[in-house]
């Protein structure tokens, strides 16, 4: 059974604080941070959904209008575990209601992100008759930070990585079972985007389709690839006899490396240090103490032009407040993707064993490179699905939904209705 949030029943909230750009601002904004500032950020964004409800337990009915929503925590099975959740239910339930969609978000953000999303939404679920959630993933956003561990020794790439996507992918299943859902259509975004693949390569009967925004992990690194396969099964002839391609690839390989290696400078090996052990960019915030509250006003106020000054003041509040709590989820960088941001295990040489439709979208301006979803669609087709498609979104960079939310929204119900 869901359990009410701290602010439910709530009537009025406090102003969100003004970006900080002085000291003194810093201070009194991250004296002020904690679980209840985190918890009237976010319903501040949703409160700017018409049919948004504080509390969890409002009844419903079509006196409100198509479509009503709360927020509530989703308790697991394990003590003090919990997601955060927004729920958008129509209110006039059809029996042949397509399944619903859960938006999924990225690194380090929460389901606040998706406000200018929502509405879209919304008009889906009330003419279809079904629902739709937003949830944050375990240890990130509002849902419960609970401690963060890798058993798998460093070398051991392929149980790491198991490890790191159990943690969420396993948590997401529980909340399927409690939430009563029989099958999703997945919509994630970035490194949600890479969970969710994963997801559906675990749990397939429960998954309707994959919508991918901007996803992480899905090429190949360009500069750690594995020699083919023909390369190591041919005989060469050097000089000191007969060697395998293998043994001479290998050492040309190593030989490379090493000379790169030289040529890193101090900052990048020292980022490459950090990274593998274990460090994570919200670490630096939170150790800034009370300059965090200004680098993150500095981030919001530069990454998020599209909003207009109330709309970022508030997503500052936000990103602010989830920032600042507790390290945990975010702790899985380091084990899913290696320095540079490529997967350790590519979603590319994983995805074609999926049969349902999957779609890409990439920003025009966006760092993930669209050609491993390019590279994705062919494997796919290639095994037999042909129900793959990837679009580009013009005037927009990796946080694509938020920077065209107009033409994110339209593609988003065209693939909810099935391209009709």
């Amino acid at each position: 059974m869901a359990e009410s949030g701290p602010l439910d029943g709530a009537s009025a909230l406090p102003p969100a604080r003004e970006i900080p750009s002085t000291f003194m601002a810093s201070l009194r904004s991250w004296w002020a941070a904690g679980e209840k500032g985190a918890a009237s950020s976010e319903e501040r964004l949703l409160r700017r959904l018409p049919f948004f409800r504080s509390g969890s337990s409002i009844p419903s009915s079509p006196a409100d209008g198509p479509v009503i929503a709360h927020s509530e925590r989703v308790p697991l099975s394990k003590p003090k575990q919990y997601l955060n959740t927004l729920v958008i239910k129509s209110t006039r339930p059809s029996p042949n209601a397509p399944p619903p969609a859960v938006l999924l978000h990225g690194y380090g953000a929460g389901l606040g992100f998706f406000f200018l999303n929502f509405p879209a939404l919304a008009r889906w679920v009330g003419m279809r008759g079904t629902s739709a959630y937003a949830v944050d993933w375990l240890g990130m956003g509002r849902s419960a930070r609970v401690p963060f561990r890798i058993r798998a020794k460093r070398d051991d790439i392929p149980g790491r990585v198991h490890e790191a996507e159990s943690f969420f992918v396993e948590s997401l299943e529980e909340w399927r079972e409690r939430a009563g859902l029989e099958k999703m259509t997945l919509i994630g975004h970035s490194l949600g985007a890479y969970f969710s693949t994963v997801y559906a390569l675990r749990y397939p009967e429960r998954v309707h389709r994959l919508v991918l925004l901007s996803p992480a992990g899905v090429p190949r690194d360009p500069n750690n690839t594995v020699p083919a396969r023909e390369l190591l099964d041919r005989q060469v002839t050097g000089e000191g006899g007969a060697v395998t391609a293998d043994d001479a690839r290998l050492a040309a390989l190593e030989q490379e490396q090493r000379a790169e290696k030289e040529k890193e400078s101090f900052g990048r090996r020292l980022f490459t240090h950090l990274w593998e052990e274990g460090w994570s960019p919200f670490q630096v915030v939170r150790s800034s103490l009370f300059w965090g509250p200004m680098l993150v006003g500095k981030y919001s106020s530069r990454r998020f032009g599209v909003l207009n000054e109330d709309e970022t003041r508030d997503m500052h509040d936000y990103i602010m407040n989830i920032t600042l709590a507790k390290g945990s989820g975010e702790y899985c960088i380091s084990h899913i993707l290696a320095p540079g941001a490529h997967a350790r295990m590519p979603l590319v040489d994983r995805i074609s064993a999926l049969r349902i439709p999957i779609s890409f979208i990439y920003g025009e301006h966006d760092w993930m490179d669209p050609v491993g979803g390019i590279t994705s669609i062919d494997n796919l087709r290639a095994a037999g699905n042909e129900k793959a498609r990837m679009y580009i979104v013009p005037r927009a960079g990796h946080h694509v939904y938020l920077d065209n939310a107009k033409a994110v929204n339209k593609l988003l119900l065209k693939e909810l209705n099935g391209n009709e």
